[in-house]
């Protein structure tokens, strides 16, 4: 029997990968051959997709990028153990892949998303099983042992805020995940609950068995209606199996899951925020104090992470702080699946401990840009994070790195650009992004942003350097009061884009160096 593995995730099915399994079933039938076609996650590998894989005793061969019309000779390739253009040789081979450090996307590729058996047989559950053998206490101290900071962004460190709320005093408590992943080129999330949802599953179950909450939230965007199906059936299959519910694996001990989905508000990845949402609200950002932590959903004690920092949570208690430790630099510890959008050869995820370059990432896992072009600027952090120069590409990829420079890691998105992009619009773009997804709260982002796009507009329109120097020192004045003055991080981070533009690309702005430096 020749079994034939191909990916389910979202990005493989826009490009055909449905057509290509039911033209293997069908071509297959047609040949009287037994094949098993089995659709397993995604390797992240995007730039070869649909990526067809011949499961054997020596492991995965893979095919790619197939279309339909690539099966029949591939099915005579395969029968007859022939060669194929589109062969790749073993897939743990591929230097893109083998090169990585894959604790959170250790499955990816391997597994079926809602197959419970082959999540088990590849160390699933293993890190609950743990976790119930400690106490709440032991639980939070292996968290904050292991170094693991938020992965939305913000990198406070987790055990802090699970040690928060184990502490605080209530009748109820809740576990929440922000799966509202929106920022432009982002896509770890959807990757982790389209193609291991288990994972996830497992991860917010050990956080609330550790801060005492029996029921927890997945805040889902509504664009990913593919991970809110792959969740709830998840849901369904872990509940049935005793993960979830009154006695979670025995342990007499309570916790449940519900996934809901957001509106498509951009603010409300915000975790305040979302919190109103959840609660039935329009998304509007909350005043700190108090912390969510204290009194978050219905004004209770509530956890809150993104998905990326639930789900490292099963492989800490499973093997270890220690070994979770050993992974990273300085205070930025553990692994990060950085990915790699825009204008790029060879776009995907790429998972590795903090301390690689922006080089290593952009030059040498995605070969530069797409185009041919020359690069000009990364933008890390999503469509509110710093446009990074290639003369900073040999910075680490390490959060105290990049704050020092004025830029931030964020989510772990990074889109390419190369010279044909015109930073002066990608800035005006930012400040009008933010006055349309700004939820109105503070005046400083409400008002700010569109004062601000109207300052690029005045500032591309100057007739002289006089005027253009006017322009400049108003657009800082006000990226200092984006920064400084907005309640939270969407009119806070506004003037990273803008900023990071004008410093390193005045060109395109109509200016000189000297100007844009004042």
């Amino acid at each position: 029997m020749l079994r034939l593995c191909i990916p389910c995730d979202s990005v493989a099915r826009a490009v055909g990968a449905d057509a290509v399994a039911e033209a293997l079933v069908a071509e297959a039938g047609r040949r009287r051959l037994d094949v098993e076609v089995l659709r397993t996650s995604s390797r992240g590998l995007y730039w070869l997709e649909p990526l067809l894989e011949l499961d054997g005793p020596a492991g995965r061969l893979g095919f790619g990028p197939v279309t339909p019309e690539d099966v029949p000779s591939l099915l005579d390739a395969l029968a007859g153990e022939g060669v194929h253009p589109l062969a790749l040789g073993a897939v743990e081979e591929i230097p893109y892949l083998k090169s990585q450090q894959r604790l959170l996307f250790a499955r990816a590729g391997i597994t079926r998303p809602l197959s419970l058996e082959d999540y088990r047989a590849h160390g699933g559950y293993e890190g609950l099983a743990r976790a119930i053998a400690l106490s709440g206490d032991e639980i939070v101290a292996a968290v904050l042992d292991s170094g693991l900071r938020g992965r939305g962004g913000a990198a406070f460190p987790a055990g802090i805020k699970w040690r928060t709320v184990r502490g605080a005093a209530a009748e109820q408590k809740y576990v929440v995940c922000n799966a509202d992943e929106g920022d432009s080129g982002t896509f770890a999330d959807r990757m982790q609950m389209e193609g291991d949802p288990f994972l996830l599953i497992e991860g917010m179950t050990i956080a609330g068995l550790a801060v005492g909450a029996t029921l927890g939230y997945i805040y889902v965007r509504s664009e990913y209606p593919q991970a809110v199906q792959t969740l709830r059936a998840a849901l369904e299959i872990a509940r049935e199996a005793g993960y979830l519910g009154g006695d979670v694996a025995g342990s007499g001990r309570a916790f449940d899951l519900e996934v809901r989905v957001g509106a498509g508000a951009y603010i409300c990845g915000e975790e305040t925020a979302l919190l109103d949402s959840l609660e039935g609200k329009r998304g509007v950002v909350r005043a700190k104090p108090p912390l969510p932590a204290l009194e978050g959903l219905f004004g209770q004690p509530t956890l809150v992470h993104n998905v990326l920092t639930l789900t490292s949570v099963p492989t800490i208690l499973a093997r270890g702080a220690q070994f979770y430790r050993d992974f990273g630099m300085g205070r930025s510890l553990g692994t990060m699946p950085f990915q790699l959008a825009g204008n790029v050869r060879h776009g995907g995820l790429v998972e590795r401990a903090f301390g690689l370059t922006l080089r290593e990432l952009v030059e040498g896992y995605g070969g530069g840009t797409a185009s041919g072009r020359p690069l000009k600027a990364a933008q890390v952090g999503g469509p509110l994070g710093a446009w990074v120069p290639p003369s900073q590409f040999d910075t680490p990829l390490d959060y105290e790195a990049f704050a020092a420079m004025g830029a931030m890691l964020g989510h772990g998105g990074v889109v390419v650009a190369d010279d044909s992009l015109d930073m002066a619009q990608m800035a005006r773009f930012a400040l009008q992004f933010c006055a349309e997804e700004s939820c109105g709260k503070c005046t400083p982002c409400r008002i700010g942003s569109t004062r601000g796009v109207e300052v690029v507009d005045r500032l591309l329109a100057a007739p002289d350097a006089a005027a253009r120097d006017e322009q400049v020192i108003l657009l800082k004045d006000l990226c200092d009061t984006l920064t400084y003055g907005s309640l939270c991080a969407l009119g806070g981070m506004t003037a990273y884009p803008v900023t990071s533009a004008l410093k390193h690309f005045p060109a395109d702005f109509g200016l000189e160096t000297s100007e844009a430096d004042q």
